[in-house]
Parts: structure tokens; sequence; C-alpha cells
């Protein structure tokens, strides 16, 4: 008996359609694609060289003589890079008083002012309490009226209360002007928590602070986070208010501090270039620090 072996011809598939493999078709438009990335990438590295540009002035002339900035300007490179800049603002200036009274006024303004929006926003966001539009509105308001217009108020306040050239003048300031911004903000974030969430709590037994602290804070956490940081650098840089409830030397800021520099009939540029370079350092430290803080609370907020 003969037996008839029967092969079956292998089935082959063109290399361009296999999967995993590119089809000729799509090459235009992945180079297209692929273009378009280094154009986009060029452009993004063009600006952060221009928004890096004065930054850079900055430190090239905080490095310069006062005879090497008057003989070649501001925009060439130092002959030597010199600290006799940093030598006259220290001299000028108590900058580590001015750096203690900047940081303790910051960091009060920003723990104080974020604790008090999340009781505040607790009541309108959760509460539901009535004309909760209309308190919302005078909130925004009072972060939307200029500094100016509230100067006469708060100076004659601050020497009613005996607070006048002390950090609590303007911490207590600050702490109410940040506070109403992160109220505005609190509250709309806290009226998309799930009552579900809020009524187990409640059926629990637990009370509406064990609620704040033990539900909504939790919930929060990478929000506020983002206001502790906020707060701070805008309480840093603050410069009006300050100036006028600030006028004793001991308590002054680093923002004010360097204001000092600037005289008359003159002005001492290159000192002034260190001076601003020394009252940028702790900002952006503090930016480090707490940049995966802020990049966490910015993601989650956006996820939520």
């Amino acid at each position: 008996m003969s037996a008839v072996l029967s092969t079956t011809p292998e089935t082959t598939t063109p290399d361009t359609a296999r999967p995993g493999r590119p089809d000729g078709r799509h090459g235009p438009r992945r180079r297209k694609r692929g273009v378009t990335r280094w154009i986009v990438l060029a452009v993004a590295v063009a600006f952060a060289l221009l928004m890096l540009a004065p930054l850079l002035l900055l430190v090239l002339n905080a490095f310069k003589s006062g005879a090497d900035y008057s003989a070649h300007g501001p925009l060439s490179l130092p002959e030597r890079f010199s600290t006799e800049a940093f030598q006259q603002y220290l001299s000028l200036v108590d900058y580590p008083r001015a750096l203690v009274n900047s940081v303790v006024i910051s960091g009060l303004v920003a723990v104080l002012g974020t604790a008090l929006a999340l009781v505040t926003s607790y009541g309108i966001g959760i509460g539901r309490i009535r004309g909760r539009t209309w308190i919302l509105a005078v909130f925004l308001l009072a972060t939307m009226l200029p500094q100016e217009s509230l100067i006469y108020p708060l100076f004659y306040g601050a020497q009613a209360t005996g607070t006048f050239n002390t950090v609590w003048s303007v911490v207590i300031v600050f702490t109410v002007l940040q506070a109403a911004f992160g109220t505005y903000l609190l509250s709309s974030v806290m009226s998309t928590i799930p009552q579900s969430l809020l009524e187990a709590a409640a059926l629990d037994g637990a009370g509406r602070f064990r609620i704040l602290w033990s539900v909504v804070f939790p919930v929060l956490r990478p929000t506020l986070s983002v206001l502790v940081v906020f707060f701070f650098v805008w309480t840093w840089n603050e410069f009006y208010i300050p100036l006028v409830l600030l006028t004793d030397q001991s308590a002054q800021t680093v923002p004010i501090a360097l204001a000092t520099l600037q005289g008359q009939n003159s002005i001492n540029l290159t000192a002034l270039n260190a001076g601003s370079l020394l009252s940028l350092l702790p900002t952006l430290v503090f930016f480090l620090v707490f940049q995966r803080t802020l990049s966490r609370g910015v993601t989650v907020g956006a996820v939520k």
C-alpha cells in the first residue's frame, strides 16, 4: 500500500502586512509627524531661552564689578566674575534679618490662609448655607480689589490693634486676603464631593469636624498643597502693603530691603542685581523642593 504524502504549501505573508511592521503607505505620514514634533520642540526651546534671558542677564550683572558694568554695559560678559556687588548689597542691607522676616511671614500666611480657606469653604461648599452664590461673589470681589483702596483702613487698623511695625500686621492682612481666594476655589471643589460619601460617614457616627478631617481633608490634600505653595510665593513677592505697614528696618521683608538700594539721584545697579538674585534664590529653592507636590496636586485636580 502506497501512501501518498501531500504537502500543503505554506502561506506566506508579505513583510508589509505583518503585524508590528510599518506599512509602507504610512511612511510619509510618520515622517511628517516627526518633522512636526521637531518644529514644536524648536519653538518650545526658543520660548524657554526667551524666558530665561532676563534671569541670565541678572546673573551676569550680579557678578560684575561697578567699573566693568560702567565700561561695557549690561549685555556684555563680565571680564572676571566678582563678588563685589554681593559684598556691597550685604553691607547696605540686613539681608539675614529680612530673609527671616520673609520666611516667617510667607510661611505663616501659607499655612493659616490655607487652613482658614478649608474651614470656610467647608461650610459653603458642603454645608450649603443660604446665599452661597452671593458670599462667593463677595470673596471673589475681595481678591479683585486693588491694594491701594485697602491701605488706609489697614494702616489705621494696624495702629489701633498695636500690630503696626510687626510681622503680625502683614500676616493677618494676607491671611485674610489669601483665604478669600482659597475659599472661592475650594468651595467649588467641595461641591463635587459625592454626597453618598459624606452620608456614609455621618451614618458611621462621624460629626462635622470628624467628616472634615477624615473625609474632606484627604480628598482635598493635593489641592491644599498647591494652595500652600502659591500662597507662600504670592506673599513673598508682596511689596506695597508691607512697605506701608513695616516701616521699621528690623521688620522689613526682602523686597522692601531691596527697594532701599534705590536712592533719589543714584542707584547701584550691580548691587541691585546681586540683591535681586539673592531674593530670587529662596523662592527658586522652595519651588524645587515642592515641585513634585505641586505637579501631583495639579495632576490629581485635573483627573478629578
